[in-house]
């Protein structure tokens, strides 16, 4: 097992001369491990682990100037979509909301301001897929960098980079960590001469995480195969179940031939995931926070992508500082409830869907 090197500070035979660690806030060992591990995880050259999934987004942002442009998708992490909106609009960025599934739409969009697409897929919370490669395309030859949120997907089915992204970036907390005890994130890419850029904000801002956390993050990876393939086939119950429940309106789970995205999901995809969204049909604010707090294996709470099943209300909990109007505008309405689906029994997960469902 990779040592914790709980270090902060290392010899040096003169000053100068060391063996690659001088403080801990720049390298540690443990966490070097982890780094070279997030990067075969996504088949880069480079691996940068962060404090948490919004500190590598900051980090990525700091690439900009003020009068720069950002184009990012209309459903969108709200955490993601407050720091776009609240910390770096404020400061000149300006940030392009739009359907990135419109590629004629972000062929127009895309100018010489343009220095950043931010795309999630699947997307957070209504499950949208993007084609990565096509977005690729779009921005090949100009001055924007395709940043691609892997979070939903994790590495185990899917890699951008391998489609044409300049940048993945991964809240490493749900899937690739795996079991809810690590607050982490990262960035994975190939370029050198953006990896001194990155490094240099890395190193003096400083939101680097600790030896343990890396040490966890690396336990995690160990099992991430497993882990997905019994979300995979998880979420696909899961969904299967919902679409024919009489208390559903609609579910959005890319599996689904119907889904608009399905195509493209099989072609970048090498699965479906373990995130399911469902709208309860006919229900108030009120109903859906009775059923979201009546269930017994799955437990009411926000993240995702650990071994335990998880029931999020978005407009209230993950996604609640975006504008209500927002928020609807693409389908995050009072009665949908977000479901990460976890590793345990099929039957116990699906026999609580129903019991809480009536």
């Amino acid at each position: 097992m990779t040592p914790i090197y709980q270090t902060t500070t290392y010899k040096q035979a003169r000053p100068g001369d060391h063996k690659g660690y001088e403080y801990s806030r720049g390298t540690n060992p443990t966490r070097t491990a982890l780094q070279n591990s997030l990067a075969a995880l996504e088949n880069a050259a480079y691996g940068l682990a962060f404090s948490s999934g919004m500190a590598a987004t900051e980090t990525v942002l700091k690439l900009l100037q003020p009068g720069d442009e950002v184009i990012t998708g209309n459903d969108l992490y709200g955490g993601t979509y407050r720091m776009f909106k609240r910390v770096f609009e404020p400061l000149g960025i300006s940030f392009r909301f739009m359907d990135l599934g419109d590629l004629n739409a972000v062929k127009k969009a895309i100018n010489a301001k343009t220095k950043l697409l931010w795309v999630e897929t699947p997307t957070n919370p209504t499950l949208q897929i993007y084609d990565l490669k096509a977005l690729a395309e779009l921005v090949n030859g100009s001055e924007a960098l395709l940043v691609v949120d892997n979070t939903f997907a994790s590495p185990y089915l899917q890699n951008p980079l391998d489609f044409g992204a300049d940048i993945v970036m991964h809240s490493v907390t749900k899937y690739i960590n795996g079991h809810s005890d690590v607050v982490m994130g990262a960035l994975m890419y190939n370029d050198q001469k953006l990896h001194e850029r990155l490094f240099f904000f890395y190193n003096a801002c400083g939101g680097t995480p600790g030896p343990q956390d890396c040490f966890l993050a690396l336990r995690g990876i160990k099992t991430l195969h497993l882990r997905m393939k019994a979300h995979v086939e998880n979420g696909e119950a899961v969904a299967r179940f919902l679409k024919d429940h009489p208390r559903v309106a609609h579910v959005y789970w890319p599996g689904f031939e119907d889904h608009p995205g399905h195509e493209i999901a099989k072609q970048q995809m090498r699965g479906f995931g373990g995130m399911v969204s469902v709208v309860l049909k006919d229900a108030d604010l009120q109903e859906t926070f009775r059923i979201a707090s009546n269930f017994k294996v799955f437990t009411l709470a926000e993240s995702l992508g650990g071994v335990e099943s998880l029931i999020n209300h978005p407009a209230t909990m993950t996604h609640a500082s975006i504008p209500a109007e927002i928020r609807q505008a693409v389908g995050v309405v009072d009665n949908l409830l977000r479901i990460s689906v976890g590793i345990e029994d099929k039957d116990d997960l699906l026999s609580d869907l129903e019991q809480a469902l009536a």
